[in-house]
């Protein structure tokens, strides 16, 4: 049956997909954020909330596109859920706030019901945070059924054991000892033709469309699974970011790290320029070593270099090695983190990318 809709419909699937396609668009990413902003600002508790924290004492973890699913061939989570799990636990023992960034749930593929069925161990690790007011649960574009469904606030309840709020964005601010500073934080799917517009789009995109195609083993064209989409998508959020004053904008979305408006491989290949001008062999094969890893993983050199650090990106839960990338605020800092496994396959946690909030150029 399913071949039989495939040859059916495949053309004028293809057709409405490019209608309705989450290519980006620059001025429906420019309106979308701004307004989500201000909302935010303006009605906070709503759309999202306004915190204060500080900077030296405060812990946040932010880790975005678990896309936990059922633990079948098309679980791009099933790979990664040790790391996740011992991250979750290592920023638990320390004090960690956890900010989910969305896409935690794979709801586009997959019937709810079988998403808690299967994921009942990461759901209670989360429910741990959240029993000491230390969570927050952002929706993104494969987890709009939390944000739209009627029932959606029912299951999370049942599924964290305590009513839990969804928001779509965050505010942070803090004076860091030299600057005011406020950090944004959302999915990042906002201006997406696809996933973002009003109430009834969106229910239609994940209760009808997402499912249709899922069925018809249509990849929908999104920036997550399309490597030019990637880097458009990243020039735009930075373009946004960088006309905002003492503001950094952090998004998931991608599943692209990026560490002060710069992709994680486009740093890894100016250190490479720095080690070969040094004549550093070692140096030279380890970095080589993990840029072939990054492209492995779909990244692309962007065609732009971020001017300022206003843009940032958590990666993704769900490598196909089961690597995971997160952003830590502690410290004073911000760090890009890897978790990955060991050759005896424990999982350990590596810093990719660091720098105090003081000394990051912002305008």
């Amino acid at each position: 049956m399913r071949q039989f809709l495939q040859n059916l419909l495949n053309k004028p699937v293809a057709k409405l997909a490019g209608k309705i396609s989450s290519r980006p668009d620059k001025k429906r990413i420019d309106k979308a954020l701004s307004e989500l902003y201000k909302q935010i600002k303006i009605n906070p508790g709503k759309k999202g909330l306004d915190i204060s924290f500080e900077c030296y004492k405060d812990k946040f973890i932010i880790l975005s596109d678990q896309h936990k699913g059922a633990r079948n061939g098309a679980d791009i989570f099933s790979l990664a859920e040790k790391n996740y799990l011992s991250a979750l636990e290592y920023y638990y023992s320390g004090g960690f706030f956890y900010i989910n960034l969305g896409d935690s749930e794979e709801l586009w593929e997959n019937l709810l019901i079988t998403v808690k069925r299967h994921n009942r161990v990461t759901f209670n690790m989360e429910k741990k945070f959240l029993e000491r007011a230390g969570f927050i649960k952002i929706f993104g574009n494969h987890d709009l059924y939390w944000d739209n469904a009627p029932l959606a606030s029912i299951n999370l309840q049942k599924i964290y054991g305590q009513k839990i709020n969804i928001y779509e964005g965050l505010v942070l601010k803090a004076n860091t000892g030299k600057k005011y500073l406020e950090i944004f934080m959302t999915h990042g799917h906002q201006g997406d033709l696809q996933s973002d517009g009003n109430w009834f789009s969106k229910w239609f995109v994940s209760n009808i469309w997402a499912p249709f195609q899922a069925y018809l083993r249509i990849n929908p064209n999104t920036p997550a699974n399309n490597n030019e989409l990637k880097t458009i998508h990243n020039r735009m959020m930075y373009q946004w970011s960088s006309k905002r004053k003492n503001m950094l904008l952090i998004t998931g979305h991608t599943h692209q790290p990026v560490f002060k408006s710069v992709t994680h491989l486009e740093k890894l290949f100016q250190e490479l320029d720095i080690s070969k001008k040094n004549k550093d062999k070692k140096a030279i094969i380890d970095l080589q070593k993990q840029i072939s890893n990054r492209q492995n993983k779909g990244d692309r050199i962007p065609d732009f270099s971020g001017y300022l650090d206003t843009y940032f990106n958590s990666g993704c839960c769900c490598f196909n090695d089961g690597d995971i990338t997160g952003i830590e605020l502690t410290d004073g800092c911000i760090r890009l983190v890897k978790w990955q496994y060991t050759n005896h396959k424990e999982s350990e946690r590596l810093v990719l990318e660091e720098c105090k909030l003081d000394d990051l150029k912002i305008g």
